[in-house]
């Protein structure tokens, strides 16, 4: 999910729902999901324009959003909202039913909890120096 997140901004849109479709499909052959991971990554790449419009306004018409910055507000929305759908995709395709709501809600949202900590130290960790 992270890749999906850091993929340039305005580069292949095709190119990124091709990879989100691959790495949504490697991941569900190797935990025989059944499609799940490679629908959330896709609902994810697909409506990346639309989160990048919301949280950045502007800024993100004039090509100036860079994630792996120092992280503000509006990188840190972006980033929770990118988690926030991705999850919830995931895990109501997961549940398939609507009995589960509550289910589907706090597994969305300690997930995402732990999702954004671990996203957050990832980017800072492969944030390039400034000397």
């Amino acid at each position: 999910m992270l890749f999906i997140i850091l993929y340039p901004v305005n580069s292949n849109k095709t190119g990124l729902l091709l990879a989100s479709f691959l790495l949504g499909f490697i991941m569900d052959i190797f935990s025989n999901s059944g499609g799940i991971h490679a629908a959330a990554c896709i609902v994810l790449a697909y409506y990346r324009t639309y989160l990048f419009k919301f949280s950045f306004g502007l800024s993100y018409e004039y090509q100036t959003v860079r994630l792996n910055d120092v992280l503000t507000p509006e990188r840190f929305s972006f980033i929770l909202f990118a988690v926030l759908i991705h999850h919830f995709v995931l895990f109501v395709f997961e549940a398939f039913q609507i009995s589960f709501f509550w289910d589907i809600l706090i597994r969305t949202l300690l997930s995402t909890l732990f999702t954004i900590i671990f996203c957050v130290i990832i980017i800072y960790l492969i944030k390039p120096s400034r000397r």
